[in-house]
């Protein structure tokens, strides 16, 4: 398969197209490099380029017929988008309904996107499933719900079939150790955890330990990054086969306080590193774990590294091959 890849040298769009090189298909990465990383494209071709760039898709889609499009190109910080939700409903939405007009234009009919728990916003019931109501709390789960929206009625008049995962907590790096998470700034706990392990921060500050749950600090599911790429190529496999848009919650279906993330990071890295205590943050909740049976049972999606010892493991090895900044 020819698959184009839009913000594939981030994160987790940098796995993936790790995965679709080991799967054999014809990658193309289109990324600014606003936030991903050059280096960690590891196959395929890379152009440099933003999606809000009519003319260079048009010509992306002219050179090589896709059979698919993955987009991995929206930013994702909570906090910033409360602060400038116009960077986000510009970026998030009218660049991604950029992005599907090229794609009409071309004859593209198969999307995979990266959506996130944050569309359900403060969860009614745990684990969440697809049925749970969508009530985005700010304006990033905002602008992921309104894709969503759009990708409904674009199946219905255009016939463009998709299908969003939606991601609860991505963790952990590649096993081969070649790439990780590498944002700047930092905001994910494991890797913040296993930075002030190998001493690139001083400590580890946990905001809030009064909520209702066992140890008072929230629970996340959190979900390996390679598991996470597998399911995207179970749902690009099944788009290829026919199949109608789907939207899936893809996490392991196990709850980790805070506080039992730091003790993993602490026991996997031997290192006992400072921990502050602060006040709670405004708009998290307690307890956010998926019910990913949906996924499973449609697409046969199993994780792999399910258990949390391995996800953070897996991050450490790629930490400390790094240089103290």
């Amino acid at each position: 398969m020819k698959i184009l890849v839009v913000g594939g040298a981030g994160y987790i769009g940098s796995h993936m197209v790790k995965l679709l090189g080991e799967r054999r298909c014809a990658v193309t990465t289109l990324d600014d490099l606003s936030s991903g990383h050059r280096d960690a494209v590891l196959t395929g071709d890379f152009v440099q380029g933003d999606m809000a760039d009519t003319e260079l898709l048009r010509s992306l889609f002219a050179r090589r017929k896709y059979d698919a499009v993955m987009h991995f190109a929206s930013f994702i910080e909570v906090g910033e988008s409360v602060r400038e939700p116009a960077k986000y409903y510009r970026n998030n939405v009218a660049n991604t309904l950029t992005l599907l007009s090229a794609m009409r234009e071309a004859g593209v009919d198969r999307f995979i996107f990266s959506s996130t728990a944050a569309i359900f916003g403060t969860p009614q019931y745990v684990p969440i499933d697809e049925r749970h109501p969508r009530a985005p709390i700010n304006p990033y789960g905002r602008t992921k719900n309104m894709v969503e929206d759009v990708l409904g009625d674009y199946e219905r008049a255009y016939g463009l079939r998709s299908v969003c995962l939606r991601y609860f907590n991505a963790a952990g790096a590649d096993p081969q150790g070649k790439l990780s998470e590498r944002h700047d700034p930092e905001s994910h706990l494991i890797p913040l955890a296993l930075q002030a392990a190998s001493g690139r921060r001083a400590g580890l500050s946990v905001y809030g330990t009064d909520y209702d749950t066992p140890d008072g600090t929230c629970i996340r599911d959190y979900v390996h990054v390679s598991d996470l790429c597998e399911a995207h190529w179970l749902a690009l496999e099944s788009l290829r086969d026919g199949a109608s848009s789907q939207a899936y919650n893809l996490g392991n279906g196990n709850g980790f306080s805070v506080l039992e993330v730091i003790e993993t990071a602490k026991k996997v890295t031997g290192v006992d590193f400072a921990v502050k205590h602060e006040e709670r943050r405004a708009g998290d909740p307690p307890r956010l774990v998926a019910d990913s049976s949906a996924i499973k049972s449609r697409l046969g999606w199993s994780p792999r590294y399910a258990d949390l010892d391995t996800i953070v493991a897996h991050a450490w090895a790629f930490e400390r091959a790094r240089k103290p900044s």
